[in-house]
């Protein structure tokens, strides 16, 4: 009777480091490049302390919303005073730099994003090379996986998906609110849009989460008798294909719309007015 041998219990050795014959470097490299010139705008901005609120029109940029600073109770730009404190304030005017206005709103989104499924495998491949590519062989002797602190945290992402929920129905109301006139009654500019298309574009992205399409549509062992969630589970399931796009628009429209918010509210510009 012959004997089968067992399976080996390590992975074939090849001198060769991929066999891959394309520019697979090209991603990591322009991940690394992208997100090291995000990071470090957001955090700028984030830090600036200024030119975050238009009163006249009440735009505030999202960097800083909702904003729990004593400096956003009273705005004052060129001749009109408005208030970017929806929620109260509990920091004080001159606490440290370091320590943002929207203080309790930013460390959830930054986490919500570190543990969302696209930004593991990009900044894994960018920023840790492991790997740098599918096929590429790993250039670290060990691996563990998402077992050890801190990377067993990436398990939390469900729970700063719930607060990126409330986060995005905050950002919503603050784009309602910039339908706002010179008068004081309804208007609308390109700061407005501008807004609008950000908090859409945030939305596709917090709703195409895995998370999400889990919440609507798991734990279930029929859809028939769930018609609702089933509905909605093909909705999400729809744009989840598009998570990681939506998770790199969306850096970008972060970007549009602070810069814009900044421009007026640093009188560098004046707001395109469409409708009064």
């Amino acid at each position: 009777m012959a004997t089968v041998e067992a399976p080996a219990k390590t992975r074939a050795r090849i001198k060769e480091r991929t066999f891959r014959t394309d520019n697979w470097r090209k991603y990591p490299v322009l991940t690394f490049v992208f997100f090291t010139a995000w990071v470090a705008y957001a955090t700028v901005r984030a830090m600036w302390g200024s030119a975050f609120f238009v009163p006249e029109y009440h735009y505030l940029t999202p960097f800083y919303s909702p904003c729990f600073n004593d400096a956003c109770a009273s705005v004052t730009l060129d001749g009109h005073t408005g208030s970017a404190a929806l929620f109260g304030t509990f920091i004080p005017a001159n606490a440290p730099f370091f320590i943002p206005y929207a203080l309790l709103s930013l460390p959830f989104l930054l986490l919500f994003r570190l543990t969302c499924y696209y930004y593991r495998k990009a900044y894994y491949r960018a920023f840790w090379l492991s790997p740098q590519a599918c096929a590429v062989r790993e250039p670290h002797a060990k691996y563990s996986g998402e077992t050890r602190f801190p990377l067993i945290g990436q398990n939390l992402h469900r729970y700063f998906w719930i607060a990126a929920m409330i986060i995005s129905l905050i950002n919503t109301y603050d784009a309602f609110l910039a339908f706002h006139g010179k008068d004081g009654g309804f208007g609308i500019g390109l700061g407005t849009l501008i807004l609008w298309a950000n908090v859409i574009l945030l939305w596709l992205y917090t709703l195409s989460c895995h998370s999400c399409r889990h919440v609507t549509g798991g734990r279930l062992k029929n859809f028939s008798k769930n018609p609702v969630r089933y509905k909605l589970w093909t909705w999400v399931s729809a744009i989840n294909t598009r998570h990681g796009t939506f998770a790199l628009i969306t850096l970008g429209s972060l970007v549009v719309a602070d810069f814009y918010v900044m421009l007026v509210a640093s009188d560098t510009i004046n707001d395109f007015r469409f409708f009064n």
